[in-house]
């Protein structure tokens, strides 16, 4: 015969159901809509791509909350990305075996140090996720951070009608926290524009870059001009052209000294690639392109050279020609081995091998972007050099900052900025692939510290590494 159980014995396995139920709806509260998300270097738009003009309502500004500086200890067990706790996590002493090693040196005054660190963020649509991440930056120990002022986003409309609200904050901001300002100015190739395309509205962007640098005097400290064009996307959909870019960049690079002398000008950052066609140019041939051009003159160009520095699947310390002969190393590349040198963090030193050839040796370089993913989606395209090679968070986190220590340790005194990817748009999914080269998880009001940013942080304001990064 059956017995009926009673209510003592059922009570745990009630409890059990409950407590799952209320998990799957706090889960479904809190998750978000997927949106369109632009590539890296964009300006984040709302969703929907709302125009820049008329601008979306904006909510009022309020009191930043004091961000957590949770650093963790251990390295991830697996390769898969994981987010931390949110804010209100405690947090996390810094492991006995940390290995103390001097900090880079600080910056000296009106100028870049060699390096100075910055990291590059979202801070254009949303005023409280700009508050949370500037003071992110300032408490990272981070001295310099990048945005994209997209030349739509302000004079969009048309000719001479400019909306200055967002870049007048983001300005303001930056500058009370002492952050120095390093601003990518071009246009968004996503987006039909009045201006056209490069190179043919270089006297338009001169134009509109000319009012910027004169509003910003004395506050923005860099410019970045355009990115990657290199790339067909980048240029209006034509094959790249080295010399019409260093005549645009001969042009802007006038008008910005006019307008704020002490300005520095960089050059746009290439695209880490092998391909040589309509599409694409590899980055040292297209650098040569642009000092044939220049003849020799070199002064009036640019102050700076900018490049772009992806780690891919190896160590930051890792020979460029390792990679170019290990086919794991660069994903089977049939391309000649001299272009597949890129494959590696090190290929920068390439460049400025460039620049001393060219005579360029008295200039400095900039790196724009640099980093690792933890790509863990097998279908990805960036899986073979994220987790497929092994790449997870901690692993991340070690390798941007032994990058920092190889550069100051072997770069000075020709390295000045190195700015790294990112602090995300806060839009970002685990479908997007920007979400896995960032340093925090993307989300507001909640904040997921990644092992990177405690890493970062922990060498930036402390001197430290821990042992273990020095283990792979």
């Amino acid at each position: 015969m059956k017995r009926t159980p009673t209510f003592q014995a059922i009570w745990p396995w009630l409890l059990l159901g409950l407590i799952l139920v209320m998990g799957l709806t706090i889960a479904a509260c809190g998750s978000r809509a997927v949106t369109a998300t632009p590539t890296p270097t964009k300006t984040p738009r709302p969703a929907g791509g709302q125009a820049a003009t008329p601008r979306p309502t904006e909510a009022a500004k309020p009191q930043a909350a004091a961000p957590t500086t949770a650093v963790t200890t251990a390295p991830m067990a697996t390769a898969a990305p994981v987010t931390s706790a949110p804010a209100t996590a405690k947090p996390t002493a810094a492991p006995p075996t940390a290995k103390p090693t001097a900090p880079p040196p600080p910056a000296p005054a009106g100028g870049m140090g060699s390096p100075d660190i910055g990291v590059q963020a979202f801070l254009w649509w949303r005023p409280e996720v700009a508050d949370r991440d500037l003071n992110l930056v300032k408490e990272g120990g981070f001295t310099w951070v990048k945005q994209y002022f997209a030349w739509q986003d302000i004079e969009g409309v048309s000719k001479g009608h400019y909306d200055w609200e967002r870049a007048d904050r983001i300005v303001d901001e930056a500058n009370k926290r002492g952050l120095k300002l390093l601003i990518r100015v071009g246009m968004d190739p996503d987006r039909p524009f009045w201006a056209g395309d490069p190179p043919n509205n270089t006297q338009a962007f001169a134009d509109f870059a000319a009012q910027v640098a004169a509003r910003y005097r004395g506050r923005i400290h860099a410019y970045q001009v355009w990115n990657e064009p290199n790339l067909a996307r980048e240029w209006g959909a034509k094959r790249p052209d080295p010399a019409a870019y260093t005549r645009m960049l001969r042009t802007i690079y006038g008008v910005i000294k006019a307008a704020d002398p002490a300005a520095i000008v960089v050059t746009a950052g290439m695209a880490p690639t092998t391909e040589d066609s309509n599409r694409a140019m590899p980055d040292l041939r297209f650098y040569q392109g642009m000092y044939d051009a220049m003849a020799g003159k070199r002064d009036g160009y640019f102050d700076m050279l900018g490049v772009h520095g992806a780690g891919y699947a190896v160590s930051p310390e890792t020979d460029p020609q390792a990679a170019a002969t290990n086919p794991k190393l660069h994903n089977n590349d049939p391309s000649p081995a001299e272009l597949k040198r890129v494959y590696s963090f090190r290929h920068i030193e390439d460049v400025r091998e460039l620049m001393v050839r060219n005579g360029d040796a008295n200039k400095r370089v900039v790196v724009l972007e640099f980093g690792w993913t933890t790509d863990n989606r097998p279908d990805s395209p960036y899986y073979w050099h994220g987790a497929g090679a092994g790449i997870d968070e901690a692993k991340q986190g070690c390798y941007l900052v032994r990058a920092l220590k190889y550069a100051r340790e072997q770069w000075q005194p020709w390295i000045d900025l190195m700015s790294m990817i990112y602090l995300p748009d806060v839009n970002w999914t685990k479908k997007d692939e920007q979400y896995y080269w960032s340093i925090i998880g993307p989300g507001y009001p909640d904040l997921f510290i990644r092992f990177a940013y405690g890493m970062v942080k922990n060498y930036l304001t402390k001197g430290v590494i821990e042992d273990y990064c020095f283990q792979f």
